[in-house]
């Protein structure tokens, strides 16, 4: 976990202590100097997420240090928290004037430090995770605007036009966008109007930048989904406020969206589960196969190095794979003896099936081609496409392989299920003929990590130009 770089600088140890003492629970890295100058060394060293200085001191006061501080261009954006006795209206405004972030009155320090603390940082690392994007055909607007929103902590971007900011957004999108409205090649409805018209961007604040006159257009970018404005000529501390006030507006609701997803998809997800389990409850052999397909699949996507988001999808894929099973009739799916030709043709719908099942599900749009594709072959012969080769999506190949082996090894309406010898063998000599090498290759490699198996290289007699491998 990061831990957050203080500096104080103040003249008195036991008040350097104080401090020290209150900010404790932050578990912060704190380093202290005596006065603004040692606080201006230090800053050579290394850099600071926050800095707290007191105002009267020797060698080089608290005002005269934050104005030196703030001249830094790489320290503009880190919040300044001064500390004083000197609490009068003067005062606080001559702090401010310098760039300082808070002013606590010693007298209220024990009650206000360690909240201010933790707020102020909060507040600068979400600005540093911002990125605004400033569009203005005006070189000396865009100097100044990029200049004040950096010095606040954000990351800024400019654009001539609407044009060249379109271009600029394709491979790097905004959090916010702040345009003006006469421009030429793009004027800002226009821009507004495409960016809202596309999915990509729609969602992205759009704040509208004009003058007095400018107020019929200004309107017209409110009706196109602007979601505010500012008249020039104006305050950039007041353009900071609004800037900060949209974007996290706008992450709550992104937080809220993405909370309500989560519930939908586990709320579907739970509902799936059931069907899994009605599934498998109609066919005593198959009872626990979803659930080690899952098991088998996830470990194989973990062994390419995978983040742990993409092997929990990986094992909800697995234990999906069959869901289309459900539509089968229990004569064909729980048949003692083989299948006919005709049976087998609508036992080979349950990937279709699975895939219109979790079609209405967004959440679950990443997996619908493992149900889909699971039972492609490598060489073209499988179904419901006859993909060829790596047309085949790879995690449904891996899916192929997991699936394979535990159909080959466990018991079936038709048949004993196998020992997992005989299985690896099949699935080694099926190496690029129906399955791919690839997926073969990490399916051993989890099998030796799992089992510490010697397995054969030979491929068995009685599999020689079989169709072992057409499992349903």
């Amino acid at each position: 976990m990061y831990k957050p770089k203080i500096l104080v600088v103040d003249d008195s140890v036991s008040a350097r202590f104080l401090v020290r003492e209150l900010l404790r629970p932050m578990d912060a890295d704190i380093e202290e100097a005596g006065n603004g100058k040692e606080g201006l060394d230090c800053i050579t060293k290394q850099p600071f997420d926050l800095v707290i200085t007191d105002v009267d001191m020797p060698v080089m006061n608290g005002l005269a240090f934050c104005r030196a501080f703030k001249s830094i261009s790489a320290c503009r954006a880190v919040p300044v928290i001064m500390i004083s006795t000197m609490d009068s209206d003067q005062d606080i405004r001559r702090g401010y004037d310098e760039g300082v972030e808070i002013y606590i009155p010693k007298g209220k320090l024990k009650t206000k430090l360690l909240h201010t603390a933790r707020r102020v940082l909060s507040k600068a690392m979400f600005r540093q995770n911002q990125v605004v994007l400033v569009v203005d055909h005006s070189i000396s607007v865009r100097s100044i605007l990029e200049k004040g929103l950096a010095s606040a902590g954000f990351k800024v971007t400019t654009a001539e036009n609407g044009s060249s900011a379109m271009a600029s957004m394709v491979d790097n999108p905004p959090d916010l966008i702040l345009s003006e409205l006469d421009m030429p090649a793009m004027n800002g409805v226009r821009l507004c109007r495409a960016l809202k018209s596309d999915e990509r961007f729609s969602a992205i604040p759009f704040v509208v930048m004009s003058s007095r006159e400018e107020r019929g257009q200004m309107m017209e970018a409110i009706d196109h989904g602007a979601a505010s404005y500012i008249i020039k000529p104006f305050n950039l501390d007041q353009l900071v406020i609004l800037v900060e006030k949209l974007l996290s507006d706008h992450v709550a609701l992104l937080l809220k969206d993405r909370e309500r997803l989560e519930l939908e998809r586990n709320l579907m997800l739970g509902g799936i589960t059931s069907l899994i389990s009605a599934l498998e409850a109609r066919d005593v052999y198959t009872r626990g196969h979803s659930e080690a397909v899952a098991r088998i699949l996830s470990r194989m996507v973990a062994l390419t190095g995978a983040e742990e988001a993409a092997i929990e999808m990986a094992h909800t894929a697995g234990r999906l794979h069959d869901i289309g099973k459900i539509g089968i009739s229990d004569h064909i799916l729980l048949k003692p003896g083989r299948l006919t030709d005709t049976e087998f043709e609508k036992i080979k719908k349950h990937p279709t099936i699975g895939k219109d099942i979790l079609k209405s599900i967004p959440s679950l749009s990443e997996i619908m081609p493992i149900v889909h594709l699971h039972h492609e072959r490598w060489d073209g012969g499988g179904y419901p496409l006859g993909l060829k080769g790596d047309k085949i999506p790879l995690w449904a190949r891996f899916t192929s392989v997991a699936d394979t082996f535990h159909a080959l090894t466990s018991n079936r309406p038709y048949r004993d299920g196998m020992p997992q010898e005989k299985a690896l063998e099949i699935i080694r000599f099926e190496r690029e003929r129906q399955l791919c090498p690839e997926s073969v290759d990490l399916f051993f490699a989890w099998y030796e990590q799992s089992c510490d198996g010697e397995l054969s290289n030979d491929a068995p007699s009685e599999v020689q130009n079989s169709d072992t491998l057409m499992i349903a």
